[in-house]
Formats: structure tokens, C-alpha cells, sequence
């Protein structure tokens, strides 16, 4: 016997890698040394810093792979794996740098790993950070054929006298919402609870969401909001605090970028989450507080601003094509979110 007998092909794994060295390589941005195939991914820190800070995130897509594997469409989820990293180290003002990758798969398939890949690439240049490595781990009898799960690590930089705390959040601060891309990568085991209760497949269609199939509005990739975040840092309006509105929802993420003493009253009347949060929570029966706490409810990121900046961080926003309102303020408090269904 040997290690292919034992369902491990080394040399798949060598001509996989070699298939995505040109993705690899067009995510290269200065200050990358060497290529792929080393042990360790090498990274020279920008000049231009007096006290630089490194700033780390690692998360993955969740239960939304499993929709990947039905619809044997897995060009997206790389997406979704460089933006849950990214937009979280984007909250402390720093600038991603690099982005590491680990595939486990019960067996190795070239093209289908290959078109994962290319979505992590597509997420890193769409972020300007380089995909330094990563690790693909062949794992029979663990994973099924066909089944992958994905981790994905990066590492950002900032000014430690630019570092954004919360520390400066006061009363009377304007919160800023940029709009979501949809469900990005959260609260997929209730999604696909639902549309099994509900009978559908992913390929069929729902009247209310109009043409596209529950597969193809599932699969839309968590929108990237580091590029226009990091142009609206260099604007001459401060950014107070900001937050990537991920699991746990508004409940959870707003008090994570709040100083002491203060909470954020939620103007609920500001916007309508959309027509998928609509759809879910009437097949589903999900109540108003479980749908807050599961789903971002198409607010994927806020920033928290001085209320004289709130006209212009608003425009400059809108002016990326990404859209922004005011969702709420800051407000006396001790770490609250309020204004949501109890």
C-alpha cells in the first residue's frame, strides 16, 4: 500500500499548486518576497511607519459551503472568506497587507479547489492585499468527496497613533450604515432550514425575489468594504469608530466599537432591511429579535462619525457607489444597542 491507496494524492496536490501560482501571483502588491511554495509566505513591512501596529483577523464561510457544494458553484465563497478576514481588521483603521488560505477536502479536485482559489484571489486584489500561501489538506474518512471547508487569515497594518478604539465615540455622534450585498456569511443553517421547510430548491424560483434562483441570491458574495473605507480615513472629516456587522448582528457588533459610557439608539424607520430579510422572516416565521440577532439586516458595516461630519461621510460614500444613511446616534449609555425589537 501507499499513500494514494489511502485515498492521498501528493501529486495532485503538487500540480494543483502549480495550477494556481498565476492566480497567487496576481495578488502581489509591494513588499511581497518570494512565491509560492515555501514554507512560509514572506511579507517586508511598508516603509513611511514610526510605530507600526499588526493587526490579525482569521474566520471562515460557515454552513453557506454547503450551498456551494449543491450547486457545485464555488467561484464565490473565496469572496466570502477574504471579506469576513478584511472588514474585520478594517474596523481599527488598518490596511491589509496579506492573506493566508487552508482548503481541507475529502479528496482533491483540481478544478473545483482551482475555482475557490480564483475567488480568493479575485477578494484579495478586490482588498489590495497580497495571497502570500496557504495550506490545501487532503483529509479521506474526515470530509466526504466533494466536501471542502475553508479558514482564511490575514494580516493588516496601521499607525498606532491612527488606530481607531472606539476611545473617541461621544454623545451626539452620527452612526453611518453601509448597505450589505445581501445574507453575506452569516445565519446559513437557519437560511437552509428554511428553504427546506419551505419545500424549494435552490434552483427554483420565489416571486418576491424576483428572476434570479434562491441559489444564485444565496450565494451572493459579503460585499468588500476596505477600499472605500480606507480612502474615507484620508477625507478631512474624522471616523470615530467603526464595526463589521457580522454573526450576532446589530446586537452584538455595535457595542464592540462603543467607548464607556455611551450606547447607540437605532433609528429603525431609516431603512428596509430588503426583500431576501423580508422573504426569510415570513417562510420561516422568524421573529424580529431573532432575525436582528442572525442577520445583518442590510447593514454590513458602520461607521460612527462626528454629527457636523455626517453630511459629508454620507456623500463620499454614496459617491464609491457603495450607498450609506444615517441608521442611528450615539447616545448616554452603558454599551447598549437601542431602538431594536426586544
Amino acid at each position: 500500500m501507499d499513500y494514494r491507496a489511502a485515498g492521498v494524492d501528493v501529486a495532485a496536490g503538487r500540480q494543483f499548486v502549480s495550477r494556481i501560482k498565476e492566480m497567487v501571483a496576481q495578488t502581489h502588491r509591494p513588499g511581497v518576497l518570494g512565491g509560492l511554495g515555501g514554507f512560509g509566505g514572506l511579507f517586508e513591512l511598508p516603509e513611511g511607519y514610526r510605530r507600526p501596529v499588526l493587526v490579525s483577523g482569521t474566520d471562515g464561510v460557515g454552513t453557506k459551503l454547503k450551498l456551494a457544494h449543491e450547486l457545485d458553484r464555488h467561484d464565490t465563497v473565496g469572496i466570502d472568506l477574504v471579506a469576513m478576514c478584511v472588514n474585520d481588521v478594517l474596523t481599527c483603521g488598518a490596511e491589509p497587507l496579506f492573506f493566508l488560505d487552508y482548503i481541507a477536502t475529502g479528496k482533491l479536485d483540481e478544478d473545483q479547489l482551482a475555482a475557490v482559489v480564483s475567488g480568493i484571489a479575485a477578494g484579495c486584489q478586490q482588498s489590495g492585499c497580497a495571497l502570500s500561501g496557504g495550506e490545501t489538506a487532503e483529509m479521506p474518512g474526515f470530509y466526504g468527496v466533494g466536501e471542502y471547508d475553508l479558514a482564511g487569515f490575514c494580516v493588516a497594518i496601521v499607525e498606532k497613533s491612527e488606530m481607531i478604539d472606539g476611545s473617541k465615540v461621544a454623545v451626539g455622534d452620527a452612526v453611518i450604515a453601509l448597505p450589505s450585498s445581501g445574507v453575506h456569511s452569516n445565519g446559513y443553517s437557519l437560511v437552509r432550514r428554511i428553504v427546506e421547510t419551505q419545500g424549494l430548491g435552490w434552483m427554483d424560483r420565489v416571486a418576491a425575489l424576483g428572476d434570479p434562483p434562491l441559489g444564485e441570491i444565496f450565494l451572493t458574495p459579503t460585499q468588500l468594504y476596505v477600499k472605500p473605507v480606507l480612502a474615507a480615513l484620508k477625507q478631512d472629516w474624522p471616523i470615530h469608530a467603526m464595526a463589521h456587522n457580522t454573526g450576532g448582528g446589530l446586537p452584538e457588533n455595535l457595542p464592540r466599537c462603543l467607548a464607556a459610557g455611551t450606547s447607540i439608539q437605532i433609528d429603525r424607520q431609516s431603512w428596509r432591511p430588503g426583500p431576501v430579510f423580508d422573504w426569510l422572516q415570513g417562510a420561516g416565521n422568524v421573529g424580529d429579535r431573532a432575525m436582528f440577532e442572525t442577520f445583518n439586516m442590510g447593514v454590513g458595516y458602520v461607521v460612527i462619525v462626528p454629527a457636523a461630519a455626517a453630511a459629508a461621510a454620507i456623500a463620499f460614500f454614496q459617491g464609491q457607489d457603495l450607498g450609506a444613511w444615517q441608521v442611528g446616534e450615539v447616545v448616554a449609555g452603558s454599551g447598549e444597542v437601542l431602538g431594536l425589537p426586544d
